[in-house]
């Protein structure tokens, strides 16, 4: 079948969407992927007559077309801005404010991020600030699915830089399961701090989902926002920007709070009823705050993992430390994985388990140095001398967070760690010696435990 060409003046998601949803008939596009003036009906019947079958196809699509057609011409002339006015009286969150005070905290932390990655903080800002407009288009508000797609239309139609309006369009992505995250590295910016909010948000308003309760889609919110920081592999500061998430939530609760009270006070004066004129409020964000919405981000992590195959004990040596990057967190990962497969792994493991429980049971202060005249035994001195060796060694490969050459050196010490075990008594009798094999044990396993808690790793 096929349809007038004027038609395809009108953006190709939203024909596509109306032929795929409403008439189940298939959309025939280029090898360029564009959408041509031809579609495809499947009748279930053996016609005796197919060119009015096809007739009778392409009579009922118009309709459908023309609808669309009418919805973009008049969103055009309304143009992406002035759709934002409307969203000053749409509704976010009742404690958390309109859409348009949603909008502003995301252009704050959208140009944040920017700063960091080195993406343009202005026009990230610009971006955040017409992403949500074409929620008020007649597009959108008859295809909702086309959320963000019409705005990159309707951004491209204003002038709007071609950089800007993919990154309205992708500021969505991951749309789903499986589903890509956002390309362009304005796009990526928007989407972590569209999902930033989002969470942060949800927590401060008391919106943690329970059982299969989630109205706000945080649990998807965590995975989209993990998956792009990791895969676009920005090494930001996590817990620095949920802070500044969480404070803006806090903030705009405050502020709701504020003027639900003062309006209050005003219909009692209104009324000649006696009221407290005094209006307050507070709120701040605990470091507690901060730790709840990173352990939530960490349980859809595991999950992640999990699908790639990633062991839970890796996971789990890393998880331990919590690292403030997740893209971090991902070489810490990937460092794991390796080193797990070198045969000195296990012991070593094992015997960062035993070093552990050992240094948790300790019932003196331990010091932050190894007194080299208090090593009595040849197998401590010898650890003694590996350890220092191997800290000089890791040093710079630890600042460039070359994980993988780090316990590689350290992999290198399992002689002299079962030399040690095999021959030395930790707590020793006399105090100094035992608080200085303490502190030998202690430097091995802060070295150890600056990539993850490798006793994790011990079966």
């Amino acid at each position: 079948c096929s349809f007038e060409s004027a038609f395809l003046a009108v953006p190709q998601e939203a024909l596509i969407e109306t032929m795929e949803i409403n008439q189940k008939f298939f959309p025939v596009l280029s090898d360029g992927g564009k959408l041509t003036e031809h579609f495809i009906g499947i009748a279930n019947i053996e016609s005796q007559n197919v060119d009015e079958v096809r007739k009778g196809y392409e009579r009922v699509i118009r309709p459908r077309f023309s609808d669309a057609k009418f919805f973009f011409d008049e969103d055009l002339k309304q143009g992406l801005v002035s759709m934002g006015d409307g969203l000053k009286t749409v509704t976010y969150q009742a404690k958390l404010g309109s859409v348009a005070d949603k909008v502003a905290r995301v252009a704050t932390l959208a140009e944040n991020i920017a700063t960091q990655v080195g993406a343009d903080p202005a026009q990230a800002r610009r971006a955040a600030e017409l992403a949500k407009n074409d929620l008020q288009s007649r597009m959108v508000n008859e295809f909702p699915e086309l959320q963000g797609i019409a705005g990159r239309h309707y951004a491209l139609a204003a002038g709007e830089p071609k950089e800007i309006a993919l990154a309205i369009d992708e500021a969505y992505q991951p749309r789903f399961a499986g589903d890509d995250i956002a390309l362009s590295p304005l796009g990526k910016v928007l989407a972590i701090a569209e999902r930033l909010d989002t969470l942060a948000g949800g927590f401060a308003a008391g919106l943690k989902p329970t059982g299969n309760k989630d109205p706000f889609a945080l649990r998807r919110n965590a995975l989209g926002l993990a998956r792009t920081v990791i895969e676009s592999g920005f090494n930001l500061n996590l817990k620095e920007l949920l802070s500044l998430a969480r404070t803006e939530s806090t903030a705009a609760i405050v502020a709701s709070e504020l003027r639900t009270k003062a309006a209050a006070a005003a219909d009692a004066k209104s009324k000649g009823v006696a009221a407290d004129q005094a209006v307050t409020a507070s709120g701040h964000t605990t470091a507690k705050d901060i730790e709840e919405l990173y352990d939530f981000i960490l349980d859809r992590l595991r999950g992640y993992y999990a699908d790639k195959g990633v062991p839970a004990a890796h996971f789990n040596a890393v998880a331990e430390l919590k690292p403030a990057s997740l893209y971090d967190f991902d070489t810490r990962l990937d460092a794991i994985g390796t080193f797990a497969t070198l045969q000195e792994a296990e012991a070593l493991a094992a015997a960062n388990k035993r070093i552990g429980n050992i240094l948790k049971k300790a019932d003196i202060a331990i010091p932050h140095a190894v007194d080299r005249a208090l090593l009595t035994d040849p197998a401590e001195s010898a650890l003694a001398e590996a350890v220092e060796a191997v800290l000089g060694e890791t040093d710079e490969a630890l600042h460039h967070h070359d994980y993988v050459t780090v316990l590689n050196h350290l992999a290198r010490l399992r002689p002299q760690v079962d030399a040690f075990f095999d021959s030395v008594m930790v707590n020793a009798d006399d105090p100094a010696v035992r608080a200085n094999r303490l502190a030998l044990l202690k430097r091995l396993a802060d070295r150890f435990r600056a990539v993850a808690a490798i006793e994790h790793l011990s079966t």
